[in-house]
């Protein structure tokens, strides 16, 4: 009996110091990052209104995307609602373009909630060159209540909440003041197994050439499916559409439903991997809300919503692995409950973040949700030269870091950027808002919902959901 017990505390022992081990291994926390720094690095730069998009329904409206059509030389932006202005160079005029949520159209846009509604919309590069094979047409990626339709991309699992679509415009006339064409051509459709997470871009290259593979290709921004840490593990699935980034040919037809074109030139298609769908460009993200290109060194960056810990920004190419579900930002998910700090960015399979922050960080106030990404290489604004921006939207706050010399991951490579009107002293934009609010006779807004806008000439906007005001950033 002495000797079987001798063995049993033995073993009972052992096994407690491989337990212990393995606790001290794993490091989990809600707070791998240090709080970002409020003072230093500040960069101060003027705003000011451009134009005002009309409220909603007595609603301010929820502006998502800007962008610059110049063969037509308008702006355009759009509202989660359904509605797309156009908006002229000046900014003293704003037309309604159209309304895709009007039942003329069939797509019966999902607006309920903070994250569904006409997510994002993209012109192509030859909208308004007549005789060219794009002429007149433009592409909005939206949430649709038309959750029957049979889907190209399913989930595998969920409650077919509602329908995610890509649909192609074709306007007869490319200068006409409104929409003129016909119902809209549906491209493709995913069945979204949750509410939220439905990604958010459509984008064609700027910097592509005509007469390249890359001119003409649209790059579409799929978040995992939502829920909350990708319960059906579909980011790190290359035989899912979800958690990707795209690129397709919106002319093009073979794809499986032969609505559109999977270029030769796609990572997956030119590796030959097996099961891996054609359409991929990136994998393993989130909530891949916003992307922007660099126009000196052609680096494409993009916007990851967080799960609970880490927003991040971070480079994306051809073929990569982003991480998600496996890692959140530079750390190991370790659950909703927090992340592994131990063995931070020792795969290098991954493509980690350039910038990241937490939640819990005292200068968001209890908010944090990444958006962006503005490379600014232009010269009227001197103290934005060469800079990348990035947000976080819930609270308005806009940063920096350095376009030709990145920082690796963490928030020290950033800092803040602040806005003064007047002469007055640098804010952060929800300041703004609230005065514009209170100007308008509304309550103060408690967040921003910011976004951004560009335009060909390098003027950088400030979008928001709160007031209907579009501001543009001028030198201090």
């Amino acid at each position: 009996m002495e000797r079987l017990h001798f063995r049993l505390v033995r073993t009972v022992t052992i096994g407690t110091l491989v337990l212990s081990a393995l606790a001290v291994q794993a490091q989990v926390t809600n707070r791998p990052l240090p709080p970002i720094n409020r003072t230093t690095g500040i960069i101060t730069v003027g705003v000011a209104e451009f134009a005002t998009i009309p409220d909603v329904g007595g609603m301010a409206p929820r502006l998502m995307l800007m962008m610059d059509e110049p063969g037509t030389k308008r702006f355009f932006v759009n509202e989660m609602r359904g509605s797309l202005f156009s908006v002229s160079y000046d900014g003293k005029t704003v037309t309604p373009y159209v309304d895709i949520n009007d039942s003329t159209w069939g797509v019966d846009v999902q607006s309920q909630g903070r994250e569904r509604g006409f997510q994002s919309f993209a012109f192509h590069p030859h909208f308004g060159q007549t005789g060219r094979p794009g002429y007149g047409k433009f592409y909005t990626w939206t949430d649709s209540r038309d959750n029957q339709t049979a889907p190209d991309f399913k989930p595998a699992g969920g409650t077919n909440t509602h329908h995610t679509v890509l649909f192609e415009w074709t306007a007869k006339n490319a200068s006409a003041a409104t929409y003129d064409g016909d119902r809209p051509r549906e491209i493709m459709r995913f069945e979204q197994p949750y509410a939220n997470h439905n990604g958010g871009m459509a984008a064609f290259n700027p910097l592509a050439r005509p007469n390249t593979p890359e001119f003409g290709l649209l790059y579409l921004g799929i978040a995992d499916g939502g829920s909350g840490g990708d319960p059906l593990n579909l980011s790190q699935n290359l035989s899912s559409g979800f958690g990707k980034i795209f690129r397709i040919d919106p002319l093009g037809n073979n794809s499986a439903n032969g609505k559109y074109g999977i270029p030769a030139s796609n990572p997956f298609v030119v590796s030959k991997t097996a099961s891996a769908l054609g359409e991929i460009y990136a994998y393993g993200a989130r909530n891949p809300q916003r992307f922007g290109w660099d126009s000196k060194t052609g680096a494409m960056y993009f916007a990851d919503i967080g799960q609970n810990i880490v927003e991040e920004v971070g480079v994306v190419t051809a073929g990569a692995n982003l991480g998600w579900n496996i890692w959140e930002g530079s750390f190991k998910y370790a659950g909703r409950g927090g992340v592994d700090t131990v063995a931070a960015r020792s795969d290098p399979n991954m493509l980690y973040p350039t910038v990241e922050y937490a939640h819990g960080d005292s200068l968001l106030q209890g908010q944090a949700a990444v958006t962006g990404v503005v490379v600014y290489r232009g010269t009227a604004i001197a103290a934005l030269r060469n800079k990348v921006l990035f947000g976080d939207f819930p609270t308005g706050e806009v940063f920096y870091f350095d376009a030709d010399n990145p920082p690796k991951g963490g928030v020290s490579g950033f800092h803040r950027v602040l806005f003064k009107s007047d002469g007055g002293d640098g804010r952060k934009l929800l300041e703004f808002i609230k005065e514009k609010n209170s100007a308008q006779g509304k309550r103060p807004a408690s967040r921003a919902d910011l976004r951004f806008g560009v335009s060909n000439d390098g003027r950088v906007f400030l979008l928001n959901k709160a007031d209907g005001t579009i501001r543009v950033v001028i030198d201090a």
